[in-house]
């Protein structure tokens, strides 16, 4: 059997069941071999697609998921979405083709590429040792949360591998990491001196988590909140204050900004979700739990670093914790959680114009019209924190949010991976107009893969960000603004219903959508109010 056919076999059989991209004549046999071997093949239009869909899908699906890509021109075409994997520490296998004469066409350093973004380079060396490397590339994705570009060598493609290489094993998973004793004891001491602690759970908090950090806040009187990318995890508790950082509504941003006590559960505490330190208060100690030592004060000085396990830490400090404590949560703060917390609940003058809607009355009309069980997609721009505050989402695997490397263009392909993983629920992709004309193509791959899905373009004819950043200075903004374009009509050509959105009264057609057989997906092109920049933009910027 050739090298090409076992490897992607041998993968096949240890469980990537999902492989995402573009074929060409250097990753035919591989990708082959895995659809042989029981792995579905998603076909899409543009291997920056294929990465940042295959992303999605692990992230939601909690797997392991495979890019295969031609040798040079694909790998490079891919390399924007495998930074946001690789940032975002995505279990991630980049199936690369590769040449080894300098002289090609398509040489490139792919080693090189791998590594400049934060992604782990690997190679298949020879034929004896192939189906071996493989899985240990397989292993340092699963197991160790990396993003692994695995050169394949077109000649050790061709060889012929032994005939024992069926025999080869994916090397163990290692066991959770157990929290040092005294690390734990220091952690249930800060929790004992404080009077306002509030929990923020991250990304590594999004598996298996919730009830240990619940019992554990409930015991010392916490309130619980999250990051952007962990949105949803603590859904349906009376004292979870939602998202932490930019998104944050003011009630729950001051709340935060008064605790004396901040602990960061598989969570980076990165300037995004405190604010650029701005919800650490003056005195506010710091404590960060994660299972990877680099990760503790990565972003910001903490008082406490705990390397362990986040369930396992939560598990150890509640052994150890003694009588539950009312803390924060008084009757008071629970009624202002339930009336203050979420952005619908805050009050806002409606700045709709007779051609253009607020983003706000748009968003907050599609969050009563769509099913409430949707994982929403949300792309990167000006319009962003509409979506990803305005419309809610069931739990924790109801928000996609792929911005570890903020490039704007990946929501839509961020959206199609979500919803292979989560086929039960209403796929709803979130773009702005700069965003979706970049991936327009995968609206092809959308209407092909047969996805009930809805695609709503917060359409303001501009790069927004850029207009409200510099536009305020007085600077010419020419350059990042746009002609109108009928993205209804393009979506249209690709097999879409569409509808052109500029008053909620418009919105008519979602509504007969959704409760109709939903036979192909819906884009609502919604002509939004561009006078001023979100909220969070204005934090952002605030932070520079």
């Amino acid at each position: 059997m050739l090298v090409a056919e076992a490897v992607g076999r041998a993968l096949a059989g240890a469980g990537v069941d999902h492989v995402f991209g573009v074929v060409g004549s250097g990753n035919f046999h591989v990708t082959n071999a895995m659809v042989a071997a029981g792995a579905t093949f998603v076909a899409t239009r543009h291997e920056g697609g294929a990465a940042t869909m295959a992303d999605a899908y692990a992230r939601m699906s909690r797997t392991v998921a495979a890019v295969s890509v031609h040798q040079g021109c694909g790998l490079t075409n891919a390399m924007t979405g495998i930074a946001e994997a690789a940032k975002s520490r995505t279990p991630l296998l980049v199936l690369a083709a590769a040449v080894s004469e300098p002289r090609s066409n398509f040489f490139v350093d792919q080693d090189a590429l791998a590594r400049s973004v934060g992604a782990c380079p690997r190679r298949i060396t020879s034929a004896p040792t192939a189906v071996d490397e493989a899985l240990s590339a397989l292993a340092l994705a699963l197991h160790q949360r990396r993003t692994v570009v695995l050169n394949l060598p077109l000649d050790v493609q061709a060889s012929q591998v032994p005939a024992d290489w069926a025999a080869a094993e994916l090397p163990a998973r290692p066991a959770p990491v157990e929290p040092g004793e005294t690390d734990v004891g220091a952690l249930v001491e800060t929790l004992d001196r404080s009077q306002r602690p509030v929990f923020v759970a991250g990304r590594g908090a999004r598996d298996a988590c919730r009830d240990d950090l619940e019992a554990l806040a409930r015991r010392h009187g916490a309130l619980l909140a999250t990051s952007a990318v962990a949105r949803g995890l603590f859904n349906g508790n009376g004292w979870s204050l939602d998202v932490s950082g930019g998104f944050s509504s003011p009630f729950v941003a001051a709340t935060i900004a008064d605790s004396d006590l901040v602990v960061g559960w598989g969570c980076s505490l990165n300037m995004w979700t405190m604010r650029h330190g701005r919800l650490v208060g003056a005195g506010t100690k710091v404590v960060q739990v994660d299972d990877d030592p680099a990760a503790l004060g990565a972003h910001r000085a903490v008082d406490l670093g705990v390397v362990g396990d986040v369930a396992l830490t939560a598990r150890r400090a509640l052994e150890r914790s003694g009588a539950e404590r009312l803390g924060r949560r008084t009757p008071a703060m629970r009624a202002d959680i339930a009336a203050r917390s979420r952005w619908r609940d805050v009050p806002y003058t409606d700045v709709s114009e007779a051609e253009r809607i607020d983003p706000r009355t748009l968003s907050l009309a599609l969050d009563d019209i769509l099913p409430d069980e949707r994982v929403v997609s949300v792309d990167s721009g000006n319009f962003m924190g509409y979506p990803s505050m305005f419309l809610s989402v069931p739990d924790e695997d109801g928000f996609c949010l792929t911005q570890a490397f903020q490039s704007i263009g990946l929501g839509l392909a961020t959206a199609v991976g979500a919803a292979l993983a989560r086929p039960e629920r209403l796929p709803v992709a979130a773009l702005g107009d700069g965003g979706a004309m970049m991936a327009a193509a995968e609206l092809d791959t959308v209407r092909r893969l047969g996805l009930p899905m809805v695609v709503i373009v917060y359409n303001d004819d501009a790069y927004g960000a850029e207009v409200h950043h510099f536009g305020p200075d007085g600077h010419p903004t020419d350059l990042v603004r746009f002609p109108p374009t009928d993205i209804a009509a393009l979506a249209r050509g690709f097999g879409f219903q569409a509808v052109t959105v500029r008053a909620v009264e418009d919105l008519t057609a979602v509504r007969e959508w959704v409760a109709g057989e939903r036979s192909s997906p819906l884009l609502i092109d919604a002509k939004v109010v561009s006078s001023s920049g979100s909220w969070w933009l204005e934090e952002a910027f605030r932070g520079h």
